[in-house]
């Protein structure tokens, strides 16, 4: 190991005590350790200039691999921000939205034209979510002119991957020209599904999955009843009695479909639904027996569509036209047995690729497009039914992953981030140091001295280890104290960074909780792209994982796609700014529109995150903001635990006046001060107010949330006006219920 300039700083990180004797040292072991490379922090800002000379934001937009998963809706701009491109690949040039430039209206302050909004923040593009419904028609539309398909596609959206109010009716409203409809699998799934298909196209149709009581059969056909295309899908024989008991007692002829459990199967994590053993749907024994009993019940020509499952995330096309030729052969032999066969339901399982890799064996990838997919559904369908002489079903899928992923950003922040730093030592402080060490501690040390001079790298590590090791042990006996350990610590740590062999990855803390917006990460390993959403025009200087606010150790993110342990990430400005700092740090986490919303809980109390929809506009920076909704309140999740924020608020106002009053005569003020009293009183009361408005997440000290205004009500506004008036008249009703509370 050569020896290089002297890593002694004249000031020692551990200083002897008063009187202590020091002793020149020897300087070797300092001498013989190369100098650490220095931290990007501490380059100067010529050098910084000159580094990120040679970065461009096409080298960003590989690095994160953002035109391979986020094409074509998601792009790196001239200023070194994501962008989105709300129509795709239809989108022009200036139609394109800066993503940094709505998370600046969203969270800054109202004084400063902004929402005031508290991250973390969704954003929706309905823009995104329309020609994603597009898109999916146009594919299975080509497909089937290009086949000579003799029936039409007829798509339904499964609402359990995002129920969110507009992103249904959206949904309903863009592909009503396509008499695209809606899936259900349980009551409240059905009742919203009934609502929404009110105003959509009368001959979309309404997919009923799911096991089944009479309650939800009965909700079913009286969506019949008000003309809405209701289809009872049977997941269990058993359904089939209620089915025909209920529809004669209210007469109403059912539509009745079956799901099929098909013998192809998938083997990656999304597939143990599928196959023999899969948890839903009936085996052709049964199917032969359903048949049967419908024959009997001279209910035959109700059975009209099959349905079936291979899972969600399906990898290739061979293994969905494997699939889909399996069911079209049941659907085949069900229209010999004389059922009145009308639609093949191929269910779920058109996939996202998150990582943009295109791999056909990734449980995050799928090695197929659009286009690719309807082609395989299409050809496998048409093959089966020629070769049998059966008429063209209409095809329908239940595509929702697909549908939603995209049109949703998570947005949040890095409020800080922390690595370890070696302390700088002197040789006097090494040497009070070593006069620490035991005798085995001590023989470590000397160890490690002679293999730093003779540049053995192993035998450094090994030295290092064993001598904080034994360090530890003295620690615990009583007989080092907390500065020597330190100073070992960062003595070891020293000598891994000069070999080389130190972890240089940070852990940046953001105003996050994993559990509640990114629940599939922790659940299944889930991984989604992460990525800055701005300073893309600079090289990233470090490595870094992320770990959220929780008091958890699972409340981390450490994977990454592409399979990182770690995330190329920019330095904090002025220590980040999420709390405290002037600098803001944005990431963003893309293609979540699926499940994570629906499936985050209220872990550590910690509530959603705040919602704006977003369209594109002809206006100055290509968008407007036509919905804005706070994210819940410690209030809010407090109530879903069953708490009573109302009463807990009283319960500490009480005992704020009660301790007043105990400080006020502790003070000798006795009763001369009760102007003063009331002020300190009401001044209490409005914090501890204030505390149950807020989101639970850390605040910004610049920020000016308008939580506590507006108390999780979501508002339009077409201009500042409305917002204007929106938001006084919620201040007024916040009044009212808390007694102290200042907006």
């Amino acid at each position: 190991m050569p020896a290089l300039a002297c890593c002694v700083d004249a000031a020692a990180a551990v200083a002897p005590p008063p009187g202590y004797a020091t002793f020149a040292g020897d300087s070797s072991f300092f001498s013989a350790i190369p100098t650490p490379q220095t931290h990007t922090s501490d380059v100067t800002t010529t050098s910084v200039a000159a580094v990120n000379s040679h970065w461009s934001t096409s080298h960003s937009a590989s690095l994160y691999k953002i035109d391979r998963w986020g094409a074509p809706y998601f792009s790196v701009n001239s200023s070194g921000n994501i962008c989105v491109r709300p129509h795709g690949a239809e989108t022009l040039p200036h139609q394109e939205i800066d993503l940094l430039k709505i998370v600046k209206k969203a969270s800054d302050p109202k004084s400063g034209g902004g929402l005031g909004l508290q991250l973390p923040l969704v954003v929706r593009l309905p823009d995104v979510l329309k020609n994603r419904v597009e898109s999916l028609q146009s594919a299975f539309d080509f497909a089937i002119q290009a086949n000579g398909y003799q029936a039409r596609y007829q798509g339904v959206y499964p609402v359990k991957c995002n129920h969110d109010r507009f992103v249904v009716e959206d949904i309903v409203r863009f592909g009503s020209a396509f008499r695209f409809g809606l899936e259900a699998g349980s009551k409240p799934e059905l009742l919203l599904a009934m609502s929404c298909l009110c105003k959509g196209n009368p001959d979309s149709l309404l997919i009923c999955n799911g096991f089944k009581d009479a309650e939800y059969i009965s909700l079913a056909l009286v969506a019949r009843k008000l003309a809405l295309n209701s289809v009872i899908v049977l997941e269990q024989e058993e359904e089939l009695d209620l089915v025909i008991e209920l529809s004669n007692k209210v007469n109403v002829r059912p539509v009745i479909g079956v799901r099929a459990k098909l013998r192809t199967k998938h083997s990656g994590h999304f597939g143990s639904t599928s196959g023999e053993k899969g948890k839903f749907g009936l085996t052709t024994t049964q199917i032969l027996r359903v048949v049967k009993r419908l024959e009997q019940a001279g209910m035959l020509d109700c059975l009209q569509l099959l349905h079936f499952h291979i899972g969600s995330q399906i990898p290739t096309t061979a293994l969905l036209a494997d699939g889909v030729g399996e069911a079209a052969q049941i659907y085949c032999e069900l229209v010999r047995l004389g059922a009145n066969m009308k639609v093949i339901d191929t269910g779920g399982g058109l996939g996202i690729d998150y990582d943009g890799s295109k791999a056909a064996d990734s449980d995050i990838s799928v090695a197929y497009g659009l286009e690719e997919y309807a082609l395989a559904v299409v050809q496998a369908i048409r093959f089966v039914c020629d070769r049998k002489s059966v008429k063209h079903p209409v095809i329908c899928t239940e595509s929702g992953r697909a549908i939603v992923s995209h049109h949703s950003i998570l947005i949040f922040e890095a409020f800080s981030s922390g690595g370890y730093d070696s302390p700088v030592m002197s040789q006097a402080g090494l040497q009070y140091l070593v006069d620490g060490f035991g005798e085995e501690a001590g023989a470590d040390y000397r160890n490690l001295t002679a293999a730093t001079m003779r540049g053995e790298y192993e035998a450094c590590l090994l030295y290092a280890d064993q001598l904080k090791q034994r360090c530890v042990e003295q620690f615990k006996e009583g007989s080092l104290g907390i500065e020597q350990l330190a100073a070992v610590d960062g003595l070891c740590d020293l000598v891994s960074k000069a070999i080389g062999a130190s972890d240089p990855v940070l852990t940046y803390h953001v105003n996050l909780s994993v559990f509640t917006s990114i629940p599939d990460f922790w659940g299944i390993g889930q991984l989604f792209p992460i990525v800055p959403i701005h300073r893309l025009g600079q090289r990233p200087g470090v490595r870094g994982i992320l770990s959220d606010l929780t008091c958890d150790s699972d409340g981390k993110i450490d994977k990454f796609i592409g399979g990182e342990s770690s995330l190329p990430l920019h330095e904090l400005e002025g220590n980040g700014g999420g709390v405290s700092g002037n600098g803001r740090y944005y990431l963003g986490m893309f293609l979540g529109g699926a499940y994570e919303e629906a499936l985050g809980g209220v872990h550590n109390l910690f509530g959603g995150p705040s919602i704006v929809r977003v369209l594109q506009s002809d206006g100055p920076h290509s968008f407007a903001v036509t919905l804005a909704v706070p994210g819940p309140s410690c209030a809010d999740v407090l109530r879903v635990m069953q708490h009573e924020p109302e009463l807990m608020f009283e319960t500490l106002k009480h005992r704020a006046e009660e301790f007043c009053r105990q400080d006020d005569h502790d003070c000798g003020r006795g009763d001369g001060s009760n102007d003063d009293h009331g002020v300190k009183n009401a001044a209490l009361a409005s914090s501890l107010a204030q505390s149950f408005h807020n989101m639970p997440y850390l605040v910004a000290a610049s920020s000016c949330s308008l939580t506590a205004a507006i108390n999780n009500n979501g508002f339009y506004y077409c201009n500042e006006d409305d917002y204007n008036a929106a938001v006084d008249t919620a201040a007024g009703d916040d009044e009212q219920q808390w007694s102290y509370c200042i907006a």
